[in-house]
């Protein structure tokens, strides 16, 4: 066993953190983990963290996944590891600021006080140069790692301040391989999830896991094929607003109602009784921060749904080119060859253009259900 074990595909990356874990002429303070979604950034983050803190068992340092500072960093309590990992649509200042404090202080336990920011993209300029002082002048003792969708995502000044490790998107047959040895799937089941998540661990074990996300999937999907007109494309538009809505609350909504029962108890308020005036700011506070979660957490289905049409056009493009490589969904090939027959090479690359689109409105802030109407609208049959 391994603190490495469930980074999968990343043999040179792994190679990369190993290394520096025990050597420490190839060590550095500041790193930053780029890879496409579902590559394992924050996943090779933690191994990474817990690989530093490793006090080693039998001879073995450098990760060896059974002495207790290992454990503690990979469940995330070891006193020395800081996790951020923001569930809302960007990373405040003020977050990043309590950040720098922690980051000055001398490890209490560990070799290191390690520092992980999941979502260094969500950070505004602003924010950045803020941080930037910390990355450029740290303690002795402390390692920052950086996660990012590509190193284009950070300013420059920090990338070039930073050791670059670069993710590829892992194998289908791998992250299979990992749903059946950690979590008992099925080999066949796992296969699947594994290549309709197109790789992305996390996802293909919540497809593999949970029949209503694949039933949700599927109903995802079956809209390419709903779609013969205007009318059609606005309901389609409307509908994937509105699941996106409803997963978005039931996602949230326990969490919302913890923290605001939470947060009444810290204020000395009992259940029933009227909030003081003077108080009322830290409940819009906690509102505020919570609509903004629930936000993210519509984008992210959203978008997640439009990479999965995404994926659905990329095997009706592959049929129609007759390319020999495996589909993405092959669960679907009767709705694949479907379309393939049913349009042009030409009319599906506009179509997967008109996807990209609407998830860069989407990001852009724009309205979802003006972003999904476009979007729906220009995947109808054309003449």
């Amino acid at each position: 066993m391994s603190v490495w074990d469930d980074v999968v595909g990343q043999p040179d990356a792994v190679a990369t953190l190993r290394r520096a874990a025990t050597d420490p002429a190839a060590m550095t303070h500041a790193w930053l983990l780029t890879g496409p979604p579902g590559s394992g950034r924050s996943v090779a983050a933690r191994a990474f963290a817990a690989a530093l803190q490793c006090t080693g068992t039998d001879g073995e340092t450098g990760g060896c996944g059974r002495c207790q500072a290992c454990t503690t960093t990979l469940a995330g309590t070891h006193p020395d590891l800081t996790v951020v990992a923001t569930d809302k649509v960007v990373i405040t200042i003020d977050e990043v600021r309590d950040l720098i404090m922690t980051a000055a202080r001398t490890p209490s336990s560990g070799r290191y006080r390690v520092i992980v920011v999941e979502d260094a993209d969500r950070m505004a300029e602003r924010t950045t140069n803020v941080l930037l002082k910390a990355i450029e002048e740290p303690p002795p003792h402390t390692v920052w790692v950086l996660c990012a969708p590509s190193a284009q995502d950070v300013l420059p000044t920090i990338r070039s301040r930073c050791r670059g490790v670069v993710l590829r998107v892992p194998p289908a047959r791998d992250v299979a391989d990992l749903l059946v040895r950690r979590d008992g799937i099925d080999p066949a089941v796992a296969l699947t999830a594994a290549r309709a998540a197109q790789s992305h661990v996390g996802l293909a074990r919540r497809l593999a896991r949970d029949a209503d996300a694949r039933e949700r999937r599927d109903a995802v999907l079956e809209i390419a094929r709903r779609i013969r007109g205007v009318g059609d494309a606005v309901l389609a538009a409307g509908e994937l607003v509105d699941v996106a809505k409803a997963e978005a609350v039931a996602a949230t909504a326990e969490r919302d109602a913890v923290e605001k029962a939470e947060l009444m108890r810290a204020l000395g308020v009992q259940e029933g009784d009227t909030l003081p005036p003077r108080l009322r700011s830290q409940l819009k506070q906690l509102e505020d921060d919570q609509k903004r979660r629930a936000t993210r957490r519509q984008r992210d289905v959203l978008d997640r749904s439009m990479v999965d049409l995404l994926s659905l056009y990329r095997d009706v493009l592959v049929v129609q080119l007759g390319a020999t490589v495996d589909l993405v969904n092959a669960e679907h090939d009767g709705a694949v060859r479907a379309l393939a027959a049913d349009s042009t090479p030409e009319q599906t690359i506009r179509r997967m253009d008109a996807i990209g689109v609407a998830r860069e409105r989407l990001e852009g802030n724009v309205a979802p259900l003006l972003a999904l109407e476009a979007m729906t609208v220009a995947l109808r049959p054309q003449g």
